[in-house]
């Protein structure tokens, strides 16, 4: 039975949505005790923002995810391509964990230099196979990055 791209996609986000969700379970009950106490950068944003942010990430990540399942695992790029998807997708879940679950925000920078380098390799995976799908991570490279730099402002101020 050969699944409709359609539903590779609505897979995808949902995946994608439910790590989100995973992650939320350890950050929201901090963003309203422990983080509050911390020291923060000038340039760190509201705390509203970071949801839909990362709803519309994982929306592209799913979307993303999908073109690259649509091309079928007789193309040896395929399985390597999604290894990495997946193993990107856990270190960004498990970044909240380490972060807000254990309240340790040098174990989180460390850990999300890795994510980045993860998703960095992912994007050139993707991109070899579908330029698309490879261009539908550039923001969420941008936002790792800008997290990453927030991560250790917070390490610092800390």
């Amino acid at each position: 039975m050969k699944i409709p791209f359609w539903a590779k996609i609505i897979f995808g986000i949902l995946i994608c949505n439910a790590v989100g969700l995973a992650a939320s379970t350890v950050t929201l009950p901090a963003i309203s005790s422990w983080y509050t106490d911390l020291n923060k950068p000038f340039f760190n944003p509201p705390n509203w923002l970071f949801g839909p942010v990362w709803t519309v990430l994982y929306i592209l990540m799913g979307i993303a995810m999908a073109g690259i399942w649509q091309v079928g695992f007789s193309n040896p790029k395929i399985k390597p391509a999604l290894t990495f998807f997946g193993l990107q997708l856990f270190l960004n879940g498990l970044w909240s964990f380490l972060f807000f679950g254990l309240k340790s925000p040098l174990i989180a920078f460390i850990e999300i230099n890795l994510l980045l380098v993860l998703i960095i390799v992912t994007f050139k995976k993707f991109r070899e196979i579908k330029t698309w799908t490879g261009w539908l991570l550039a923001p969420y490279i941008l936002w790792v990055s800008f997290a990453a730099i927030l991560n250790l402002a917070i390490v610092a101020l800390n």
